[in-house]
């Protein structure tokens, strides 16, 4: 994506051209996503696929693309603080924030056997992460200088590969039994899928992929200059910025989803790019170069272990709890967005704290 759009494009720029610019981008990544989610839900259908799992798996891995790509260059940059910070402060914005500010906007359908199964999966991968970090921290001692090598990054995407092949299967398991339940919620989606076919629906969604991370690339990087204009340090555009960027189109797609009356798509586009930040993201990272875990040459350097991680359990935890109720009730409630966005303003303003004090040191 760098290489398409080189951020030596944007740093000579006006920043007046840089706004309108970001502006131009913002709606190119909405008319993208209007693409990729009529197209995701053309292919559930074709395919009898329920579009919760289509959510979880091919609009997840699309959208995920942008955190892979930061994240596996700044592996080959040796830069923890990015690479796997970018993946923790995604799943953290995508949970926390995304998820908070579309549960306000509308009561969000739960779908049991999706929660039941993939739900478990993103806490249990958030979880394996942290565990495989702490056992490197301490093993490592006091000098040491601990990391996820490469080892550990072929193991995450061979569970990538995994999870991808059980979620096509439970999609398929799920589809046959919700039968006549399902079609009716998606009789307008069937009817255009039956009109437009399935190659137009995979034009649709690749085309609506490619407009969602060429535009989500401009915004950020347009962002960040403007950032850096006004003097944010480095440490909080990494943390924040760098992570709120590539969940763009998460969020964008979220609230399309929403939008558009199709919340399952958005509960398993969250709970599938959640998944996909520990498997894809960290596991092709670590593959492709050995992750220092201390952010070392900073005045913090083990905020990533003592402060990010723990957000990321507690929201996923949390999301946890929200989920349990939601299998009650078959819904999830309004008020459980607010808890999960004054997470997220805490995350952000801590991390603005620690950023200033790092760049007053």
């Amino acid at each position: 994506m760098e290489n398409l759009i080189p951020d030596a494009w944007f740093v000579d720029l006006h920043v007046v051209w840089l706004l309108m610019i970001g502006v131009a981008g913002m709606y190119v990544l909405l008319k993208g996503a209007d693409f990729l989610v009529e197209g995701a839900t053309g292919i559930a259908t074709r395919m009898g696929m329920s579009k919760v799992i289509v959510g979880a798996t091919i609009v997840s891995l699309g959208t995920t693309s942008p955190e892979a790509g930061v994240s596996v260059t700044a592996a080959f940059n040796g830069d923890a603080g990015i690479a796997l910070g970018n993946a923790v402060g995604s799943i953290i914005a995508d949970s926390a924030l995304i998820f908070g500010v579309c549960c306000c906007l509308m009561i969000l359908p739960a779908d049991r056997f999706v929660l039941k199964r993939q739900g478990w999966v993103q806490l249990g991968s958030a979880v394996i992460l942290a565990a495989v970090c702490y056992v490197a921290y301490f093993f490592a001692g006091a000098d040491g200088q601990p990391e996820l090598g490469r080892a550990v990054g072929v193991m995450m995407l061979i569970g990538l590969v995994v999870y991808l092949w059980v979620s096509v299967k439970w999609g398929k398991q799920h589809a046959k039994q919700c039968g006549e339940s399902e079609a009716s919620e998606a009789d307008e989606i069937i009817a255009k899928a039956s009109k437009d076919g399935v190659m137009v629906s995979c034009f649709y969604m690749l085309g609506g992929l490619l407009a969602v991370l060429l535009a989500g690339r401009v915004v950020i990087v347009c962002a960040m200059v403007v950032a850096e204009r006004v003097g944010i340090p480095e440490m909080v555009l990494a943390s924040t910025l760098v992570a709120f960027g590539t969940s763009l189109p998460e969020l964008v797609v979220g609230i399309t989803a929403v939008r558009k009356g199709h919340g399952e798509l958005l509960v398993g586009n969250i709970i599938g790019a959640d998944i996909l930040n520990v498997l894809f993201v960290v596991g092709a990272s670590a593959s492709a170069k050995a992750l220092p875990i201390l952010d070392a040459g900073t005045a913090y350097p083990r905020m990533f272990l003592w402060f990010q991680i723990p957000v990321m359990l507690l929201v996923l935890i949390l999301f946890r709890v929200f989920i349990g109720k939601a299998i009650k009730s078959g819904h999830f409630s309004r008020w459980m967005g607010y808890p999960l966005l004054a997470i997220y303003i805490g995350y952000l303003a801590v991390n603005v704290w620690v950023g200033l004090g790092s760049a007053g040191h």
